[in-house]
C-alpha cells in the first residue's frame, strides 16, 4: 500500500507542475493580460459615455449615470468625474468593510482608471460624434459601453457603482443582484425627467440600458455557446467516424432501452455553435432515423475549445 501512494504522488507531482518559480510566472502574466483587457473594456466604456451618451444628453442606470445627471443640470462637465469618484469612495468603504479588501482591490484600481478617463475624454471628445440622432447615439453608445462592461467583467474587473450597491443589498435582504441592479438603473434613469421634463430622454435612457445589457451578455456568453448532441442510432459507428473528419471527437456510451429492453449505442458530442448544422446534415445523411437530443451549452473548456480560466 505505502508502494502504491508513493507511486501515485510523484504520478500527481509528474502531472500538476508544481515548481512554484513557473507557477508565480504565469500567475503574473495572467494577471497583466487581465489588466490589460480590463484597461480596454474601461476605455471602451468611457469611449461610449463621452462620445455618444453625453452629446446626446443621454442618462442610462449607474453612478456614471448620476454624474451624467448633474452634469447636464449644472453644465460643468468635470462634476460627472469627480461625483464617479466621489460616490464609487464612498460605497468602497462600506464594501471593504462587508467584504473585504481583497475583494474591492480591483474595483478601486478600475474606479480610478475609470475617473482619469471620463475627465479626459471629455476634454478630446468636443463635438457629438453623431449629430441629431438620438436614438442612433442610445444604440452604438449602448452597444459600445455594453462591450467595455463585459470585457472587464470577463477579466475579473469591476466599474463599482450599482454592483456595489446591489451586493449590499443581496447580503442583507432577499433580493437578487440582477433585480437589485435593475431598480437602480430605473430610478436613476427616470430623475432625468426632473431635469428635462421629458419622456423621450427617459425612454431613450431605457432603450441604451437594454443594448448595453444585450452586448454584455453577448460579450460575456456569446463566445462560449456550444451545441451537445445525444444521437441514439444504429448506424453509430458510421455517424461516429463522419464527425471525427471534421476533427471533433466524440464518445461512444452504452445504454439500454428500457420501452425494448434491447442495447442502444449513444453518441456524445460537443460542437461549436457553427458547427452544430454540419452535424445534423451528418446524422441525416447516414440515418434519417435517428433519435437526437440537442441542446445549448455555456463554458465548454479543453481541446478543441475554450481555455480553461481559473
Amino acid at each position: 500500500m505505502k508502494i502504491n501512494t508513493e507511486k501515485r504522488k510523484l504520478t500527481l507531482k509528474k502531472v500538476v507542475n508544481l515548481d512554484p518559480v513557473k507557477l508565480d510566472r504565469r500567475t503574473v502574466v495572467r494577471e497583466i493580460q487581465d489588466d490589460f483587457f480590463i484597461l480596454i473594456g474601461l476605455c471602451l466604456y468611457a469611449f461610449g459615455w463621452t462620445g455618444f451618451f453625453l452629446p446626446a444628453e443621454i442618462t442610462t442606470g449607474g453612478v456614471t449615470g448620476i454624474g451624467a445627471l448633474l452634469r447636464y443640470a449644472t453644465g460643468i462637465p468635470a462634476i460627472m468625474p469627480m461625483t464617479y469618484f466621489g460616490i464609487n469612495a464612498l460605497l468602497l468603504v462600506f464594501a471593504i468593510r462587508i467584504f473585504g479588501f481583497k475583494f474591492s482591490f480591483k474595483t478601486i484600481c478600475c474606479v480610478i482608471l475609470m475617473t482619469f478617463l471620463l475627465a479626459f475624454l471629455q476634454s478630446v471628445i468636443t463635438k457629438p460624434l453623431v449629430n441629431s440622432e438620438a436614438f442612433m447615439s442610445c444604440i452604438l453608445g449602448g452597444a459600445i459601453c455594453g462591450c467595455g462592461i463585459g470585457i472587464v467583467i470577463n477579466y475579473k474587473g469591476s466599474t463599482g457603482g450599482t454592483d456595489i450597491i446591489a451586493l449590499i443589498i443581496n447580503k442583507y435582504y432577499h433580493i437578487s443582484i440582477g433585480k437589485a441592479m435593475l431598480i437602480c438603473d430605473v430610478l436613476i434613469i427616470s430623475s432625468s425627467y426632473l431635469i428635462f421634463q421629458s419622456v423621450d430622454k427617459i425612454v431613450y435612457g431605457l432603450v441604451a440600458m437594454a443594448a448595453s445589457s444585450y452586448a454584455v451578455d453577448m460579450v460575456i456568453n456569446g463566445a462560449r455557446q456550444s451545441e451537445q448532441f445525444m444521437i441514439f442510432s444504429e448506424k453509430y459507428d458510421l455517424i461516429a467516424t463522419e464527425i471525427n473528419k471534421l476533427h471533433r471527437g466524440c464518445t461512444v456510451l452504452d445504454g439500454v432501452g428500457w420501452y425494448t429492453q434491447k442495447g442502444v449505442k449513444v453518441i456524445v458530442v460537443l460542437v461549436k455553435k457553427s458547427e452544430a448544422l454540419t452535424i445534423m446534415r451528418i446524422v441525416n445523411d447516414i440515418d434519417p432515423t435517428a433519435f437526437i437530443s440537442q441542446c445549448m451549452t455555456r463554458g465548454v473548456y479543453g481541446e478543441g475549445f475554450g481555455a480553461l480560466k481559473v
